[in-house]
């Protein structure tokens, strides 16, 4: 803000600076000149001098600004009105008018204001007061008058009983004194005959009317007694002294025939009033039904419709928090919904959060119930597993007695340690010859009868891609059979089946196979399994190590017999009698039969016939095979069987539960597929941000190799899914599209087309319709029956994707010792070679003090006087380095070449 000076302030108000001087001198301020300032204090000052000195009141300077402020406002349009073929134009002017008040002058009266509202609050409450005070006191009186007026009545009543007492007393002593006259004989019946109106006014009046209005009766004079019983002339007056009595009810009374049928003297009234005398019943009745149809009443308005009713909404007052029931995930529009808010406010509020996701897309619960948070709402876990508690329910009504039950023992170790040979000693046959490449690649299930009872193996392959299966097989066995090749000792593989073992905490048998090679050495497969803390018994611990041969079957009884005492001590049992429950060991989809699951029953019988639930998935047993494929009837607890009936191929490792009815297993069937679609849903939907921004600059220099994998069985797809998907790294990205079961069918090879992927057909075939779509696109098919020829493959075919890489490799060093002119060449530097070879036609690089500082080629390169093409190490030579003529002693010249290296994984 500027400073405000003398010279200054006389310029704004028109007059010279003496003047000014002057004044403010008046004022009691002393200014020496026109440079001083003034400030606002001293302006003031100046003003209330000013002021006085004119003879008006020193009043601050608002005091002059206006009480209030109009605003007028004119605002003209003009409007295009059509009346029929012609248009007129219409000017419409609007004029507005508002006025501001100061605020003081709006608050000054409302004191006024409220002490009179305040006095007349007080004056309404002191008449409300008299009021009730004087209805108190009305109420008061009223009671007492009604009081009086009853026991007046009560002793009316008692002198009228008294005197009729008296009465006929009078009268019987009369009866008495004269038995002789004639005439007075026939007015016996009169006498009660003048009593008779009064009683009937006594008893019938209170019935007809309210007890209150009915007037008390006087009790006859007793002058009149004797007058009244004397005959039909002293009758006549009686009567008016009766009817004097009566109420002064009209409507009601009609002459003497009231007292006897007051409905019917309603009826006839009735009758008179209508004009209808000379109607029957029924017509009077019709008539009366149409008139009162004539006479509707008007409707009167609706509420809703009316101007003055109350409006349909009311707005809230406060934030309206809402209880939102969110299960495992939801889809944003749902959330939306569920929340009465906009699906674009929820969107918003997952991009606040991080969360990329459209409308339709589904989020998890974690997220839902953050985002319900955020929008200031509270959230809760709903649980909609209607089917699987009724599932559950449903199991655990079915208990029965227990008894014991076969072992479940599974065969572990390493690829190649003789673990399916030693399964096909035990039973007798020859699995192991007849498996591709000598390996196993599937998880086997078999029961044997031996002469100590029936065990169950389960046989689980050695590679190490099929983890899972051997996790599988650790989850459902009772006992875990290790088995370990005396010649080849503890391996990777052998070590995992170790911490599988332990994970499920089941206890551990080692066979040390192949003893009956010459270089077996069973300590040195001890040594090895004490460092992983297997200790066997013989050494103080508590696994049992049985030396075998699968070859020759030596020790195969030793290791039944210790697999039956271990099977003793754990006391196995079962139910047997109920519904049977148990684990999807493998599945496969067979061309003839459909789905086929192998499945071990753990509780209960499965039966052929029997409604089962397997994951998501459902169906009737049409039939049992045992793993010789002999059909059979039912299957007890711990005997794996083939089940053929399903609606799918389930996954290995999924439960499955017999039910009563086909309609429960499809409940839970769909409740859980439609979960698992969900799952999968929000495992694809919902994208971070920060993990797109990391994603951003991979995608630039990544190579996709796109697969179809078909294979056999489910565990094999399981295990060749994950193989190839490990093999990415940031050179290269391995996506398999699709898996699955069976053989490769022409949707197959339609999305294979689609997505230009490399189909891979492990045990399977492709049928022609796949193949003709495969010739015709020129696909990749590639069939395989070893794990070990997928792996390779795959490596070869993502490295033809990979591309070659360019490396420079440095093939000699030379140290530039000095330096000759030449008129030919330049520059001309007499070097010794110290490493490698310096060779003519390869690119240089010069190098001073460690760093480049000219790459080029070189121009001549000699040894004396002869041109040569290469120049060993630890030999003297001149080399003149094309364009280039700035070298010095004590550089290097470094010879190098470029080789094309092609990329691997």
């Amino acid at each position: 803000m500027s400073e405000v000076t003398v010279g200054s302030l006389a310029k704004v108000l028109g007059m010279p600076v003496e003047k000014l001087l002057e004044q403010l001198a008046g004022a009691g301020m002393s200014f020496s000149g026109p440079e001083q300032v003034v400030s606002s204090t001293e302006k003031m000052k100046l003003l209330g001098f000013l002021r006085r000195t004119h003879g008006k009141d020193d009043k601050p300077a608002d005091a002059a600004a206006p009480k209030k402020i109009t605003l007028q406002r004119r605002k003209q349009e003009e409007l295009t009105v059509s009346a029929g073929k012609t248009k007129a134009t219409v000017t419409v002017e609007v004029r507005q008018k508002r006025t501001y008040v100061k605020r003081d002058e709006v608050e000054a009266p409302a004191s006024d204001e409220r002490s009179d509202a305040l006095r007349k609050l007080e004056e309404s409450k002191a008449r409300q007061q008299a009021e009730l005070a004087a209805l108190s006191e009305a109420d008061r009186r009223r009671r007492e008058e009604a009081d009086a007026k009853k026991h007046a009545e009560e002793a009316a009543v008692a002198a009228a009983e008294a005197a009729e007492a008296e009465a006929e007393a009078e009268n019987a002593r009369e009866d008495v004194a004269a038995p002789a006259e004639p005439v007075a004989a026939p007015a016996k019946p009169a006498r009660p005959a003048d009593n008779t109106p009064v009683a009937q006014i006594i008893v019938h009046e209170p019935r007809r009317r309210a007890a209150p209005k009915v007037a008390p009766a006087a009790p006859p004079p007793p002058s009149a007694k004797p007058a009244s019983r004397a005959g039909a002339p002293g009758n006549a007056p009686a009567r008016p002294g009766a009817t004097k009595q009566t109420p002064p009810k009209h409507k009601a009374v009609r002459g003497s025939h009231a007292m006897v049928d007051n409905e019917g003297d309603e009826g006839q009234a009735s009758r008179f009033a209508a004009g209808q005398l000379h109607l029957t019943d029924s017509e009077r009745a019709r008539r009366g039904a149409a008139g009162n149809r004539k006479k509707t009443r008007m409707r009167g308005p609706e509420p809703s419709r009316s101007g003055t009713g109350a409006h349909g909404f009311s707005r809230p007052t406060a934030p309206i928090v809402r209880d939102v029931f969110i299960g495992d995930s939801i889809t944003v529009s749902d959330l939306a919904q569920k929340l009465a808010m906009k699906g674009g406010e929820v969107v918003r509020a997952l991009f606040k959060m991080g969360v990329m996701a459209t409308i339709n897309q589904v989020i998890d619960h974690d997220t839902a119930v953050l985002v319900v948070e955020e929008l200031g709402h509270r959230a809760s876990k709903t649980v909609e597993d209607d089917a699987e508690v009724a599932l559950v329910a449903h199991v655990e009504t079915e208990q029965g007695e227990r008894r014991p039950r076969p072992p479940v023992v599974t065969i572990m170790g390493h690829v190649d340690h003789g673990k399916t040979s030693l399964l096909d000693y035990i039973r007798r046959t020859k699995v192991a010859s007849g498996e591709a490449g000598g390996i196993t690649q599937h998880i086997g299930a078999y029961h044997v009868e031996t002469d100590r009872g029936v065990i169950s193996f389960l046989d689980t392959p050695g590679h190490s891609a099929f983890t899972a299966m051997r996790a599988r097989g650790a989850k459902l066995t009772d006992i875990v059979v290790l088995v370990v090749a005396a010649d080849d000792g503890v391996m990777p593989q052998t070590i995992e089946a170790v911490e599988h073992a332990r994970a499920a905490k089941v206890p551990l048998i080692v066979a040390v196979n192949k003893i009956d090679k010459p270089e077996a050495n069973p300590d040195n497969v001890k040594q090895g399994l004490v460092k992983l803390e297997v200790v066997p018994e013989e050494w103080g611990g508590d696994v049992q190590f049985v030396p075998v041969s699968a070859k020759t079957g030596d020790g195969v009884d030793a290791l039944l017999e210790a697999i039956s005492l271990q099977a003793e001590l754990m006391e196995l049992q079962a139910v047997y009698d109920g519904r049977a429950t148990g684990t999807v060991i493998e599945s496969a989809l067979d061309k003839g039969r459909g789905p086929v699951a192998t499945v071990l029953v753990q509780q209960g019988t499965l039966k052929k016939g029997d409604f089962l639930v397997c994951g998501t998935h459902y169906g009737r047993v049409r039939a049992l095979f045992d793993e010789n494929g002999k059909q059979v009837d039912s299957a007890e607890p711990s005997i794996p069987v083939q089940v053929l009936g399903l609606s799918g191929v389930p996954d290995a490792g999924d439960d499955f539960v017999v039910v009563a009815d086909e309609r429960l297993a499809k409940d839970v069937a769909q409740q859980r597929d439609a979960k698992k679609r969900e799952s999968r849903l929000v495992a694809t939907a919902g994208s971070r941000m920060e993990d797109i921004m990391a994603q951003m600059g991979q995608g630039a220099g990544q190579a996709t190799l796109n697969l179809l994998v078909k294979a056999d069985v489910q565990g094999s797809v399981e295990a060749l899914r994950h193989s190839l998907v490990a093999l990415s790294n940031e050179l290269i990205k391995i996506n398999v599209i699709s898996s699955g079961v069976g053989a490769i069918t022409e949707s197959d090879a339609t999305l294979a087309a689609t997505s230009k992927a490399v189909i891979i057909g492990f045990n399977v075939r492709a049928d022609a319709t796949a193949r003709r779509i495969i010739e015709s696109n020129g696909l990749d098919l590639r069939y395989f029956s070893i794990i070990y020829d997928v792996i390779d493959q795959v490596k070869q075919v993502a490295s033809g994707l990979l591309g070659k890489e360019v490396r420079e490799e440095i093939i000699g060093i030379a140290e530039v010792r000095d330096v000759f002119r030449s008129s030919k060449f330049g520059a001309v530097a007499g070097s010794l070679v110290v490493e490698g070879t310096v060779r003519k036609n390869k690119p240089i690089r010069v190098l001073r003090n460690g760093v480049v500082v000219f790459e080029g080629e070189l121009e001549s390169l000699r040894r004396f006087k002869d041109n040569v093409e290469e120049v060993k190490s630890g030999t003297e030579c001149g080399i003149a380095v094309k364009a280039y003529n700035d070298v010095k002693p004590g550089d290097q010249i470094e010879c190098f070449e470029r080789i094309e290296v092609q990329r691997t994984l």
